[in-house]
């Protein structure tokens, strides 16, 4: 073998003979393949920096001809992945650039393997230790075993303006300046191949933070391919809202008829058997589900436990670089509901879309003697470049069952609908993620640095939604009815990387008036304003 650093010497010998000859042509042989690795290594470095090599070059090899000596480098060999030097680091690519989803979607242990080949990870004693996607995880060299622990923190700030009581009515609770832990919750994930264990406390609430909860414990299996089966307490989604998960929400909260379709059978730590199968053009799921926990706590007198099912069936029939078109359905049933000292009753109650503690002004009132309670309505989303709209739809039936000596109770219909619309300014737009069929938040190409001219992400938010709860005359009760609620949102969403979020809302609503409301709160209907903040992390 002849070394490298002699072969500008050989280069400039005379051909005195044949093997001289034969040399020279495997000089240059071995020139022109060191070009070609130092192209190769050229382009990697330019494809993970951004940029083309230039003092990372360890030398140059002289064209055919050329009489210069080599260059020999004498610092560090270039690590190739690693930025070095100064100029602006890569963008991140469509994948990179978009928030970790902490509440899924579950890859299979196959899926995991291929996902994490190149994660960098530090090996002690048979052990991985890394933070594939910002996560810590401790895993077995083969991956087979693996730990891993997850946060999402949300701390809304805010207050109401010009919501004040009409006279005789009591004025509620509606502070103009308070703050409450959303969600604080801490994801505890085991894996043993395609067998992967759940466990998330909440430390935060859906109105006054203070009280711990559980948002899941659950078994999944993973072996089939695109597919999740889960048991255990567990949110199934039969929504676009819920399945977008709460990191990637254009505003504070879901519209309220989403939360009161969701809630009748599914809805945070509902226990749950079932599962979804995905592909790149559809998604479908069933469940079976029975109480939430900590139901029979709250209320020792339950006898009878609710079972349910929910359902949901979603496609894209249109796909492109700049249209993405998604419609769908969503089916939710409580086959029956929990029966206890009070019988069998239900209510439906919601806020005006923030959770800052305030009365809830929307109720149907206390509907006793539910035989079933169910609600199904159409999705529909079209993405067209920045731009996204989207809207859902749903309509409750509640079934009355007849009391012996009784007269009968007349079931009951409500309706509800929201009508979204969000715009990035900046950074990558909302994306279609078929493997939870929803779009997910924008893309942060490059972190916050105001001084290379990188602003992170930012999206303009706009909705319109209208649930109403008002049927027949006395439907919960003698001089008791439901009433109806308009909110009309506009926000804006900034995301310095890909583990901050910062929210702010602007919220109008329009509730009529109910006697149903507790205190005499709303005896003759309010309006109001209010104006609210967020503060998001989450790996």
């Amino acid at each position: 073998m002849v070394p490298v650093i002699g072969l500008p010497s050989l280069a400039r010998a005379a051909p005195h003979d044949d093997e001289i000859a034969a040399l020279r042509r495997e000089m240059r042989e071995m020139q022109r393949e060191m070009r070609d690795e130092i192209r190769v290594l050229q382009a990697r470095i330019a494809r993970d920096e951004g940029r083309a090599p230039r003092a990372q070059e360890a030398h140059r090899v002289p064209a055919h001809g050329a009489h210069a000596m080599p260059r020999r480098w004498s610092g560090p060999l270039p690590m190739i992945g690693v930025p070095q030097g100064a100029g602006p680091v890569r963008p991140r690519s469509e994948a990179e650039s978009r928030l970790a989803l902490v509440e899924g979607p579950i890859p299979s242990w196959a899926e995991l393997r291929a996902a994490t080949a190149k994660d960098e990870s530090v090996h002690i004693g048979g052990m991985r230790i890394g933070f594939p996607s910002g996560r810590p995880t401790i895993s077995s060299d083969d991956g087979a075993y693996s730990f891993s622990v997850g946060m999402l923190l949300q701390e809304d700030i805010g207050g109401f303006i010009g919501t004040g009581a009409r006279a005789g009515e009591a004025r509620g609770n509606f502070n103009s300046f308070t703050e409450n832990g959303r969600r604080l919750r801490l994801y505890f994930s085991w894996r043993y191949k395609d067998w992967v264990v759940h466990v998330t406390p909440d430390f935060g609430s859906l109105t006054a933070d203070g009280s711990v909860g559980l948002f899941e414990a659950n078994l999944n299996y993973t072996g089939w391919r695109h597919t999740t089966l889960t048991v255990g307490y567990f949110q199934p989604r039969m929504d676009e809202e819920s399945a977008e998960r709460p990191v990637a929400f254009a505003f504070l909260e879901r519209p309220t008829i989403v939360d009161l379709a969701r809630n009748i059978a599914a809805g945070v730590a509902r226990f749950s058997v079932g599962g979804e199968h995905y592909e790149d053009r559809w998604l479908a799921a069933l469940y079976f589900t029975g109480q939430k926990f900590g139901d029979r706590n709250k209320d020792t007198t339950i006898t009878d436990s609710q079972t349910g099912g929910v359902a949901r069936i979603v496609g894209r029939p249109y796909v492109s670089r700049d249209v993405d078109v998604h419609v769908g359905a969503g089916a939710i049933s409580a086959f029956r509901v929990n029966q206890s000292a009070k019988g069998r009753s239900y209510t439906f109650s919601d806020n005006v879309e923030v959770p800052l503690g305030e009365t809830s002004l929307l109720t149907s009132g206390v509907l006793s003697n539910v035989a079933q309670i169910w609600a199904a309505g159409p999705q529909l989303a079209v993405r067209w470049r920045r731009f996204l709209l989207k809207g859902e739809y749903y309509h409750i039936g509640v079934e009355r069952r007849r009391e012996a000596g009784a007269s009968p109770l007349p079931s009951l219909g409500f309706d509800g609908w929201y009508v979204a619309a969000n715009y990035t300014l900046f950074g990558r737009p909302r994306s279609y993620n078929p493997r939870i069929a929803a779009f997910v938040a924008p893309g942060v190409e490059r972190d916050f640095d105001p001084l290379h001219g990188d602003w992170g992400a930012l999206e303009l938010n706009g909705r319109w939604s209208v649930t109403d709860l008002s049927d027949v005359a006395d439907q919960g009760g003698a001089g008791v009815d439901g009433n109806q609620q308009t909110v009309w949102q506009g926000g804006l969403n900034w995301y310095p990387n890909r583990y901050f979020k910062f929210m702010l809302d602007f919220d109008h609503f329009i509730v009529t008036r109910s006697k149903g409301v507790a205190g005499g709160v709303n005896l003759f209907g309010r309006t109001g304003n209010l104006v609210v903040g967020r503060v998001q992390a989450s790996f």
